[in-house]
């Protein structure tokens, strides 16, 4: 399970490309440097470092809820489907998804990487990356110009230590659309394994 030093198991965000105000991400990135900075001279630097991640990462979900500039692509059906199923199929290639969340401009969803899958995670990342952006590209041709990207480049990702903290984000993916009071077909795409 996620608290074995060979195994990986995070939240995975990816975000449209244009999804984030530029000052504000920038912004919220200097933050992040800043905490990160404090947690290494912590009596726990492991702890403060995850709490650092963990503040981060709320702070930069917000932002995508806020839904202030960008593209929500993500709330197109076909589109939502292509990525749907691409988070699935990592499932064949030896990954385990227990959830994820599909919003207007971004995705989250918890993978995990058993030890003995001879898999890398930040491989199977890349690969997801590519092949939606790819198939996504032919779905919008003509709404996306040819030199913009679909996803903005990376991805940012935070272990999940053990498996209550696992249920306490799994339990946030499915109340995400709830909470920011998206229509009916948002609250269908939370898919949580068994």
């Amino acid at each position: 399970m996620p608290d074995s030093a060979a195994t990986e198991t995070i939240l995975l965000t990816l975000r449209l490309a244009g999804s984030v105000p530029a000052r504000a991400g920038r912004e919220l990135q200097a933050q992040r440097v800043a905490t990160q900075a404090a947690a290494r001279a912590a009596p726990d630097p492991a702890a403060a470092g995850h709490r650092a991640e963990k503040q981060f990462f709320a702070a930069f979900d917000a932002l995508l809820d806020a839904h202030s500039v960008g593209p929500d692509y993500l709330g197109r059906e076909k589109l939502a489907e292509l990525v749907t199923g691409e988070l699935l199929m990592l499932e064949e290639q030896g990954l385990r998804v227990p959830g994820f969340v599909l919003l207007p401009n971004h995705l989250h969803a918890v993978l995990h990487l058993p030890d003995d899958s001879g898999l890398s995670l930040y491989k199977a990342i890349e690969l997801l990356h590519q092949r939606t952006a790819a198939q996504a590209r032919r779905l919008l041709r003509g709404q996306l110009p040819p030199e913009a990207d679909f996803w903005h480049p990376g991805s940012h990702e935070l272990p999940i230590q053990d498996e209550a903290e696992q249920q306490r984000v799994l339990a946030y993916l499915v109340s995400h659309p709830a909470r920011l009071g998206l229509p009916a077909r948002f609250h269908e795409w939370p898919y949580v394994n068994e």
